[in-house]
């Protein structure tokens, strides 16, 4: 027979581990659109990365293919990779961060990369 508090603790747990879940990053950023704001919410994009790619499309234009995105000073095959599932070349911008006191930093000028 389980004790109460061992129980309690299970509980405690499996709320925690859900909860994580649910704040899992979600969505995706239009690259033809987004705003560097939007831009930096992605894992790894701080402020001059994503000044970068606002700058390359405003000088190149729209991007064709995500894979255009190693030609930005900063993004590599190796980042382009991790942040790839979070792209997209048209349509909204649905993506939020999985860690949002992260994204809200960014906003307000905090943890810069």
């Amino acid at each position: 027979m389980r004790n109460f508090g061992m129980l309690v603790l299970e509980v405690v747990i499996f709320t925690l581990v859900c909860g994580m879940v649910s704040y899992a990053a979600q969505g995706t950023i239009n690259v033809n659109t987004a705003t560097m704001e939007e831009l930096q919410w992605l894992p790894g994009v701080g402020e001059k990365i994503a000044q970068n790619i606002v700058d390359f499309r405003q000088a190149n234009g729209p991007f064709a293919s995500l894979d255009d995105l190693v030609k930005i000073v900063g993004i590599g095959e190796r980042r382009l990779e991790e942040i790839k599932p979070f792209l997209s070349l048209e349509g909204e911008t649905t993506y939020r961060p999985a860690d949002k006191t992260a994204a809200q930093g960014k906003k307000s000028g905090g943890a810069k990369q």
